[in-house]
C-alpha cells in the first residue's frame, strides 16, 4: 500500500507516454497581468469592504467582493464611469449620494440589463456579510483606468436588471408609454447607492 508521501509524490509526476520518463509537472500558475482594487465605503466613510479584480485569462478578468455592514438580502453591484466617490454629490432626482460616480459603464451604449458595468446581485446574510466571485468577458481591466477612473458602486436593494415582462406594465406616462418605466430602466430599480470605492489599478 502507498504511503501517505508517496501519494503526494505521484501526484506531483507526470509519465510521458512513449519514453517512459518521468517528470514533474509544471504546478498551475496564475495568469499575469494588471489588477484593480477597491475599499467600498459608506456615506460615513466607514468601509464596508472590498472589490478586487484579477485577470483570469487573455480575454476575462475574476471580480471577487467581501463586505460587512449592510443589510441582509440583495444589492444591485455595478462598475460606474467616474473614479470619485463623494457622499455629498447627490443626485438631483433621487437624492441618492455618490452622484459623482457617474453612470454605469457601458462602453457598447447597450440595453440596461446588457451594460458592462451591470455585475451579478450581491446577497448580503443575516449578519450583515456577504462575498462573491465570479468571472467576466464584458470589460477588460485597462478600461477601468481611463483619464476620470471608475467606481464600484453597491446599492441599497436587488436589481432587476431592467427584466420587467411585458405583462407587468404600469399605467401610462407623461409620453404614453407602458412597461418599465424610466426609473427601472435606469438603475434597475436598485434604490440608493450606499457604498462607493474609487478602483485602482495596478500594474
Amino acid at each position: 500500500m502507498l504511503r501517505k508521501t508517496h501519494l503526494a509524490l505521484a501526484a506531483n509526476l507526470v509519465i510521458c507516454v512513449g519514453t517512459g520518463v518521468l517528470a514533474h509537472a509544471e504546478p498551475a500558475r496564475p495568469p499575469v497581468g494588471p489588477s484593480a482594487i477597491a475599499v467600498i465605503k459608506d456615506t460615513a466613510g466607514t468601509a464596508l469592504g472590498t472589490l478586487r479584480i484579477e485577470r483570469y485569462d487573455m480575454t476575462k478578468s475574476r471580480v471577487t467582493v467581501n463586505v460587512r455592514g449592510l443589510a441582509p438580502g440583495f444589492h444591485g453591484l455595478h462598475i460606474h464611469t467616474a473614479g470619485v466617490c463623494d457622499p455629498q454629490s447627490v443626485d438631483a432626482t433621487t437624492g441618492s449620494p455618490f452622484s459623482s460616480a457617474g453612470a454605469h459603464l457601458d462602453p457598447s451604449a447597450g440595453s440596461y440589463g446588457m451594460a458592462a458595468g451591470n455585475l451579478p446581485s450581491l446577497l448580503v446574510a443575516g449578519d450583515g456579510t456577504g462575498n462573491a466571485s465570479f468571472v467576466t468577458d464584458r470589460f477588460a481591466i485597462a478600461q477601468l483606468a481611463d483619464s476620470d477612473g471608475s467606481a464600484v458602486v453597491v446599492h441599497a436593494k436587488a436589481d432587476n436588471f431592467a427584466n420587467i415582462p411585458t405583462r407587468y406594465t404600469h399605467a401610462s406616462d407623461a409620453t404614453g408609454a407602458m412597461g418599465p418605466d424610466a426609473t427601472t430602466l435606469k438603475t434597475g430599480d436598485a434604490g440608493d447607492r450606499v457604498g462607493c470605492g474609487v478602483i485602482r489599478v495596478l500594474t
